[in-house]
């Protein structure tokens, strides 16, 4: 028996919708944007840097607009959503650093927990009067190894080590998921938020400040054994599009998830805790001041 295998030629037509991608410059995010944009829907490049994503707009065609989103920045990411007006039929919180020496953002995060999450939670939440249709949140495969650490999210007391601030940012994303559909649900919003992730796909994601020959070596590697961003994509494009549950989380069906075509795939028992889930998102609204579905300000 065959099995079907869903690309960008199934994705329904997407006329007079309007998608933001984050960090839609380069890479996935830049494929992503051009999916949404051959469907017929009018893309926002939501990107840090104007000149890059002008350049990505030129690929990308289709109806476009570029507008500035540093997620690393609240102030930022507040500017963003309040010059907003119209609906947004969908979200992607595609942007993220990884494995980056260790940095704080603006207002003192840990950089990747401070850009993967936080700034997405932020801009989300800020967003939330606006979309109407889907928020898809870019997980990882490196969820699996992330632990969140409620007392030191932010490596202000324990000593930083880049992979485990990524796998705790990653677990963040898919546990947001979790807890924003639970509220969802609880308000009666027809929105739904899904997560999905590209698998191994070529791009220069966790490279910055690394050693040269070390980053050589993993481009040569990523050019022999991962797939494109066209393939890395899919994911995030079914999750947007297809008629699938709240929380589901979408990912390739090959070898481990590393590469293939889109699926419901599982993730680990620690990213499946509601509890940690509405934990992490009462410290999130402590953190960044923005509440959410559901939440009352103080």
């Amino acid at each position: 028996m065959t099995r079907l295998r869903w690309t960008h030629d199934q994705m329904p037509r997407l006329d007079g919708r309007t998608v933001i991608v984050t960090g839609a410059s380069n890479g996935v995010g830049m494929a992503t944007a051009r999916g949404f944009a051959r469907a017929g829907a009018h893309v926002v490049l939501a990107v840090r840097s104007l000149d890059r994503g002008e350049a990505a707009a030129r690929a990308v065609r289709g109806s476009n607009e570029v507008r500035r989103l540093d997620l690393a920045d609240l102030a930022s990411v507040r500017e963003f959503a309040e010059s907003w007006s119209g609906d947004v039929d969908v979200l992607v919180n595609n942007a993220g650093v990884a494995m980056v020496p260790a940095g704080r953002t603006v207002d003192g995060f840990e950089m990747q927990f401070g850009t993967n999450h936080l700034g997405h939670f932020a801009l989300t939440n800020l967003l939330m009067p606006h979309i109407t249709g889907r928020v898809v949140a870019l997980g990882s495969g490196a969820h699996r190894f992330g632990r969140i650490d409620f007392e030191d999210p932010n490596f202000e007391r324990r000593p930083y080590q880049p992979v485990a601030a990524y796998g705790q940012s990653k677990l963040a994303n898919l546990l947001f998921v979790l807890e924003l559909q639970r509220r969802l649900e609880r308000i009666g919003s027809p929105v739904r938020a899904l997560a999905a992730h590209p698998g191994y796909t070529a791009s220069d994601l966790g490279t910055h400040g690394r050693n040269r020959l070390l980053v050589g070596a993993t481009r040569i590697a990523g050019s022999l054994l991962a797939q494109g961003p066209a393939m890395g994509a899919l994911p995030s494009l079914y999750a947007a599009t297809q008629d699938l549950p709240g929380a589901s989380y979408v990912g390739p069906d090959g070898h481990r998830e590393l590469r293939g075509y889109p699926t419901l795939v599982g993730r680990s028992a620690q990213a499946s805790d509601p509890e940690a889930a509405k934990r992490l998102w009462e410290m999130s609204t402590r953190l960044t001041g923005i509440p959410g579905p559901g939440d009352l300000l103080a």
